[in-house]
């Protein structure tokens, strides 16, 4: 059940009291709830207000209440023409017209006007104020206030009245020498075995050209498309450095927060390559990174990490199959942040089609912005076995199980026009100083070198798996610290550092 749903189990009647006790609490509107004392005339922004509530979650206006008096009733306020205007503003001045029920409604003696306004299906979206037209008569709704959508957010509203097709997209300076042979040939035979009606006796391209993977540009040459370059590319970033993932660990439960040694961030990579390898990298580096702890199996105990892989996995998949690939979205990376209290996956581009966050996780629920990508990822093998997405509208369901098993509370899930994100809440807060028995960043370290080895910090870092700015970060911390000692001269280039703490 939908928020809009819980609100209208109850008349609007008896919530009032409700309602504007709420109000009252915290001294302003909220973002479900805008009043107004409507006195004289119907105030100009409540169209936006009604924008705002169409094209987000809903929500409801009341006139006669005057904020500046605690939301007392107003005075002078006359609530059959209030009525009629509000009703007027709602059918004449609103693209597409919304049809509330506008209510008066006792309250404290007096009368007020509410309206409970209806958020709209994606496919009547945006709804703006007509003589402002779309692009500066459409709002949403943000804290107690409306605020203009954005060129990029009207188009990706607009993008919901039709199946996008960004990923069939052909990428004109691309050629098949861009894609990767080996995941060329693991797709094809995947597809000759399954297929043999359609591809058993064809060639590479045609299987390809089958699956949209490439397609002919207008000169007639076969050139890969977005997809094809995103699933089997051998580099992708060389045509669109930004369609790729940045993961950042840091010291504390916000990028505000600095580790002991001054570093905004314990690690940082950016990750390159198809989304194949993308997966990898990014679910190794979050388990690098994490913590390792440990689970009692009968009499023995055994290691597993802060966040279950697979879910770690899924996440990241779904938010590259997923994104907005839109050419406004293209400059846009998705981000992984490892905190030491959460773990969050953020993409661009909300959630699409007939998903919607209160949807999340129902059996048979799916809807794909990008088609021909979804489809191509369940050929594609993944470097770890099987192949890269099932595509069954079930990983939601598995992420769900897999940190219920692991003890953990459920994915938070966000969505908004622009951006959606995941994010999974750690069992217990990570510590980031030495007493933890977690293997942080610095504790892989620590373990290398206390074992008695002497090593260069890239040798280090090839060791423990991490990111050569974190490694440099925490030898100069423990060095002074007097927990290493370097064993050349400070600035030599073959420095090496052994353990003495």
């Amino acid at each position: 059940m939908t928020d809009y749903d819980d609100r209208m189990t109850e008349s609007l009647q008896n919530r009032l009291p409700r309602i504007v006790a709420d109000l009252r609490r915290v001294g302003r509107d909220s973002h479900a709830v805008e009043a107004k004392s409507s006195v004289l005339r119907l105030p100009k922004t409540v169209p936006e207000t009604l924008s705002a509530f169409a094209n987000g979650a809903g929500g409801i206006v009341i006139l006669g209440l005057d904020e500046g008096q605690g939301f007392r009733p107003a005075k002078g306020f006359r609530a059959t023409s209030m009525q009629d205007a509000l009703a007027g503003a709602c059918a004449d001045r609103m693209h597409p017209p919304l049809r509330p029920a506008i209510e008066i409604l006792n309250f404290e003696g007096a009368q007020v006007v509410a309206a409970e306004i209806e958020p709209l299906i994606p496919a009547d979206r945006p709804c703006y104020i007509t003589d402002r037209g779309m692009y500066q008569g459409s709002f949403i709704r943000t804290g107690d206030g409306d605020r203009r959508l954005s060129h990029y957010e009207i188009e990706r509203l607009v993008e919901e009245h039709r199946q996008p097709r960004w990923d069939e997209e052909v990428i004109a300076d691309a050629t098949l020498a861009d894609l990767d042979k080996s995941l060329v040939a693991a797709v094809v035979a995947r597809q000759q075995a399954l297929r043999p009606q359609l591809f058993a006796n064809g060639s590479p391209e045609s299987v390809l050209q089958g699956l949209r993977a490439l397609h002919e540009d207008d000169d007639g040459v076969l050139r890969p498309t977005l997809a094809g370059l995103l699933a089997m590319g051998t580099y992708p970033q060389y045509f669109f450095p930004r369609l790729n993932i940045t993961f950042s660990s840091f010291p504390g439960a916000s990028k505000a927060v600095l580790a002991s040694g001054h570093e905004r961030l314990l690690d940082s990579r950016s990750l390159v390559g198809p989304i194949p390898t993308l997966v990898r990298d990014a679910t190794s580096a979050v388990l690098r990174n994490a913590r390792i702890g440990s689970r009692m199996d009968g009499v023995f105990r055994r290691e597993v990490p802060e966040y279950p892989t697979v879910a770690v996995r899924e996440a990241i998949t779904n938010a590259l199959m997923h994104r907005d690939y839109s050419h406004l979205a293209r400059g846009t990376q998705v981000q992984v942040n490892l905190y030491t209290d959460h773990l969050e996956v953020l993409s661009p581009g909300g959630l699409f089609g007939t998903v919607t966050v209160a949807g999340l996780g129902r059996r048979g629920l799916s809807s794909a912005r990008n088609q021909r990508l979804s489809t191509l990822l369940e050929e594609v093998p993944h470097p770890d076995g099987g192949v890269v997405a099932e595509n069954r509208g079930t990983g939601y369901m598995m992420i769900q199980a897999l940190l219920s098993q692991a003890g953990m509370p459920p994915p938070e899930p966000d969505d908004d026009i622009s951006s959606f994100s995941l994010v999974f809440r750690a069992a217990t807060t990570r510590q980031a100083d030495d007493t933890t028995e977690a293997k942080s960043t610095r504790q892989r370290i620590q373990d290398y070198l206390a074992s008695g080895k002497t090593a260069t910090s890239v040798q280090v870092a090839e060791a423990t798996g991490l990111g050569r700015s974190a490694v440099n970060k925490h030898l100069k911390a423990l060095t002074d610290e007097g927990r290493i000692q370097p064993t050349r001269p400070t600035r030599s280039k073959l420095q090496q550092y052994r353990w003495v703490a």
